[in-house]
């Protein structure tokens, strides 16, 4: 089962990521920023561990409809964001490959100068 300082771990690997609580009035709020945006927000103290997770809209309905754990995004745009309790019903595996496809949407829409300086591997 993934826990926050997993979840920290593998999200700071990500190249050009930052850890930011941008919400002075709740410091509970933890967010990992690439080049500014956001592509995870979670409230990493929490039982039980959620995230959110930037998702593509025709996917996050399917991710949606196969696993109860994985909600439209609290808060959030509800099209582009899932939320996924992290309770040990999902398979790691599929966790990481949601967290990794945040990261890669996010990074898809930088300008293309900014995704080089990134050195991310879509560009390659």
């Amino acid at each position: 089962m993934i826990d926050a300082e997993a979840l920290r771990a593998a999200c700071l690997e990500f190249n050009g990521t930052i850890e930011e609580r941008p919400f002075p009035g709740n410091q509970e709020i933890t967010t990992f920023k690439v080049e500014g945006k956001i592509f995870v927000i979670s409230a990493l103290e929490a039982v039980p561990l959620t995230v959110s997770l930037k998702c593509e809209p025709e996917n996050a309905v399917r991710l949606r409809g196969r696993h109860p754990q994985i909600v439209p995004g609290y808060h959030l745009d509800k099209r582009h964001w899932n939320t996924v309790t992290l309770d040990g019903a999902l398979p790691d595996a599929l966790v990481w490959e949601m967290v990794e496809d945040s990261y890669d949407l996010v990074v898809a829409g930088l300008p293309r100068s900014r995704r080089l300086a990134l050195d991310w591997p879509g560009e390659r």
